[in-house]
C-alpha cells in the first residue's frame, strides 16, 4: 500500500493513563465506525486497499501515554481530509480519556518529486560532463581509428598496407613516421626501427624503386649510410632542417617528396653523403669558382688579372711567351719581303707582301683564341646570341660535353653519361627540363628566358641570357 499511497495522515495522541497500541487501534475503528457512512467506512477502505495499515507508536510516562498515528491513503484530497478529521472525534482509548489532533497530511507524490529533482541534479552534473564531443574531437577520433586500422606489418616491421604489392616504397625511420604518411594518404612506407637496417628492408630495396625519407639529423645520416651498404637506394628525400618526418604537415611532406633527388647526387666522390643534417652535403660552388669572371668582357679579364711571382722570384704579369710576335707594321713585312725576293717584279712583290700580312694576322688571331679559355659568358654568346636553337652541356671546366637541338634538351640531359655542371639553352626553360636537371645534379642553367614554374629546386641556379650578358 505504501507504494501506491498518495497521502500520509500524521496525528498526535495523548491519553490520561497507560494504554497500549492495540487499545489505540481499537478506539480508531470503534469510534469512527458508521461516522462517515458506508463509502468512507475505515474497515471497508482497508479491505479495498484504499487505506493502508494503521501505524501507532505509543509510550507511557508518569501515568500518561502519548504517541503518533500514521495512516496511508490512496483517496483523493477531499476524502483524505475527511478521514483525517474523523480521527479527532476519538475521546477515549480503553478506560482512559484521550485526545487526537492531526499534525499534517503529507503529499507522498511531492516527496517523490523532490527526490526526482535532487537525483536529476546529480545526474546532470555528473553524467553529461564528458559525453559531449566537439566536431574536431569527432574528426580526430575517426581519423585515429582509420590510421590504426591501416597500419600493418611487413615481416615484423611497421608498414603501410600497400608495401606488399607496390613497385615503389618509402623507407622511414620509425612507426610514427609511417603513421604520419598514412594520415596523408601515403600507404607504401616501411620503417627500419632504428639505425640498424634489417635484412628484410635491405632485400626489399633491391626489388623496388626505393626512396629514403629521413629526418634532418645525425640519425638520418647513419641510416642512409647503412642503406647504401646493404640495400639499393634510388632517391633521397629529407625533412626540413630542425624537424622530423613525424612532425611535418601534409604540405611539408608533399614538398619534401617532390624535391627528392637521385642518390647518386650524394655519392659523387665515392663516399656516401647523406646531406640530411647539412654537415655532409657538399657546399655548392661559388660564382667565382664556377664562372671565372662571368660578368667581365674578355678584354677586361686580361687587364684585371692579378700579378703573380715568376719562377725566378720577380713579381710581374704573366707573360705569354709562346705567342708569336705580331709584326709592328706593314713596313717591316715589306722590308723582309724586299730582301728575300729582290729579283721579282714590283707587282709580284706587292701581292706577296699582302699575302704574308694576312697569314700573320690570322696566326695571331688563332693563337689568341687558343690562349683565351671559353667562359660561361662565351658559351651563352655562342649558343643564345648566335640563335642556334641548340642546347649545350658543359663540364666543371666549361668544356663542351654535348650539343643537341633544343627540342631534344630533356633526353640529352637525362641520357648524358657525365653529369653536366651547366646547361646552356637557346630557348625557354620549361618545368620538365628544370626537373630533370635538378635530378641529375646540374648546378647552373643559362636560358634565353624562364618559363612558368610550379616549383623551383633550390639546388639549381637559373640565369637568363640578358642577366648574364648585359651586366
Amino acid at each position: 500500500m505504501d507504494d501506491t499511497a498518495k497521502y500520509l495522515i500524521h496525528a498526535d495522541i495523548t491519553a490520561d493513563g497507560v494504554v497500549e497500541r492495540s487499545d489505540v487501534v481499537g478506539a480508531i475503528f470503534g469510534q469512527t465506525e458508521g461516522l462517515l457512512g458506508d463509502d468512507l467506512d475505515l474497515r471497508d477502505l482497508q479491505q479495498s486497499s484504499k487505506v493502508g495499515r494503521i501505524d501507532v507508536h505509543i509510550e507511557s510516562e508518569h501515568g500518561q501515554s502519548f504517541g503518533t498515528i500514521t495512516i496511508a491513503s490512496s483517496l483523493d484530497k477531499v476524502e483524505t481530509a475527511i478521514l483525517a478529521a474523523s480521527l479527532e472525534t476519538i475521546e477515549r482509548v480503553g478506560p482512559c480519556r484521550a485526545s487526537v489532533s492531526i499534525a499534517s497530511i503529507e503529499d507522498v507524490r511531492a516527496a517523490k518529486r523532490r527526490e526526482v529533482v535532487d537525483r536529476a541534479k546529480d545526474l546532470l552534473s555528473s553524467s553529461f560532463d564528458d559525453s559531449v564531443m566537439t566536431s574536431q574531437e569527432i574528426l580526430d577520433e575517426v581519423r585515429q581509428s582509420i590510421r590504426v586500422e591501416d597500419i600493418t606489418e611487413y615481416e615484423g616491421f611497421p608498414a603501410g598496407p600497400n608495401v606488399t604489392d607496390s613497385d615503389a616504397i618509402i623507407v622511414v625511420e620509425g612507426r610514427a613516421d609511417v603513421l604520419t604518411l598514412l594520415r596523408y594518404g601515403i600507404k607504401n612506407a616501411i620503417a627500419v626501427e632504428g639505425t640498424n637496417v634489417p635484412d628484410t628492408v635491405a632485400d626489399l630495396t633491391q626489388e623496388r624503386t626505393t626512396t629514403a625519407f629521413l629526418d634532418a639529423d645525425r640519425g638520418g645520416d647513419l641510416i642512409l649510410k647503412e642503406l647504401d651498404q646493404v640495400g639499393d637506394i634510388d632517391y633521397v628525400a629529407v625533412a626540413p632542417r630542425g624537424t622530423s618526418v613525424e612532425d611535418l604537415s601534409r604540405d611539408e611532406v608533399m614538398a619534401s617528396l617532390r624535391q627528392k633527388r637521385r642518390f647518386e647526387r650524394f655519392d659523387s666522390d665515392g663516399t656516401v653523403m647523406a646531406a640530411t643534417d647539412g654537415s655532409t652535403l657538399p657546399a655548392p660552388e661559388t660564382e667565382s669558382e664556377t664562372v671565372p669572371h662571368p660578368m667581365k668582357p674578355s678584354g677586361e679579364a686580361d687587364r684585371d688579372e692579378p700579378e703573380r711571382e715568376s719562377e725566378d722570384g720577380e713579381s710581374g704579369r704573366v707573360e705569354e711567351a709562346d705567342a708569336p710576335e705580331e709584326p709592328d707594321s706593314a713596313d717591316e713585312i715589306d722590308a723582309s719581303t724586299a730582301d728575300s725576293e729582290s729579283t721579282a717584279d714590283d707587282s709580284e712583290s706587292d701581292a706577296a707582301e699582302h699575302a704574308d700580312e694576312r697569314d700573320a694576322s690570322e696566326t695571331v688571331a688563332e693563337s689568341r683564341a687558343e690562349r683565351e679559355p671559353m667562359t660561361l659568358r662565351g658559351h651563352a654568346k655562342a649558343v643564345i646570341d648566335g640563335k642556334t636553337d641548340t642546347v649545350r652541356l658543359l663540364d666543371d671546366d666549361f668544356g663542351v660535353l654535348a650539343d643537341a637541338p633544343v627540342d631534344e634538351a630533356f633526353a640529352t640531359i637525362e641520357d648524358s653519361a657525365t653529369v653536366p655542371h651547366a646547361v646552356v639553352i637557346d630557348g625557354s626553360l620549361s618545368q620538365r627540363i628544370l626537373d630533370v636537371s635538378a635530378q641529375r645534379g646540374v648546378e647552373q642553367i643559362i636560358a634565353r628566358e624562364e618559363g612558368e614554374f610550379v616549383k623551383k629546386p633550390t639546388t639549381v641556379r637559373i640565369i637568363t641570357a640578358d642577366d648574364l650578358l648585359n651586366e
